[in-house]
């Protein structure tokens, strides 16, 4: 998207239109057209103004790691040396070019970063974790956790 975003408030049509393109975004127009009371070429405008404003941001596939033999999830607490802006912006910038980083949330509480890594199997993982980890002199420690089951995966948002 170039430009910044134009401010804009979703209204009801809008907020109809999201719940359905959150489920599946390769909902036809015309299909949602019809859910929500309007004509295609509205909703067409509509989706196309809440890209341009930033409230949609971005359509993903979301793919099953199984199904790429990636079997280990790990949910890993990262606990950085301080917390200097250079610090954290470099730090965060690592984290975004790994593609094994499926998710990084910077937080309080203690912890430095959260991170959502996939990898093929333990020793995969351990290699990942040596490189951004490890051999990162910013990382003062870091706390991994093993998933056992995915029970929910997903970018949908409650609507109202």
């Amino acid at each position: 998207m170039a430009g910044s975003p134009t401010p804009r408030s979703p209204d009801g049509f809008d907020r109809a239109i999201l719940r359905i393109i959150q489920q599946d975004n390769k909902t036809p127009q015309r299909s949602i057209a019809e859910a929500v009371n309007l004509s295609t070429a509205a909703v067409q405008r509509r989706i196309a103004a809440m890209e341009r404003a930033g409230i949609i941001q971005h359509n993903v596939a979301i793919i099953d790691p199984a199904a790429l033999a990636l079997t280990i999830t790990a949910i890993v607490e990262v606990f950085m040396a301080d917390e200097r802006a250079a610090t954290i912006d470099h730090a965060k910038a690592v984290f975004r070019a790994a593609p094994e980083v499926q998710q990084c949330y910077y937080v309080t509480g203690g912890t430095s970063f959260v991170v959502v890594i996939v990898a093929s199997d333990m020793p995969a993982y351990q290699a990942l974790a040596r490189r951004l980890f490890e051999q990162n002199e910013a990382v003062s420690h870091y706390r991994t956790m093993v998933a056992l089951d995915r029970v929910k995966m997903g970018a949908e948002l409650t609507i109202d």
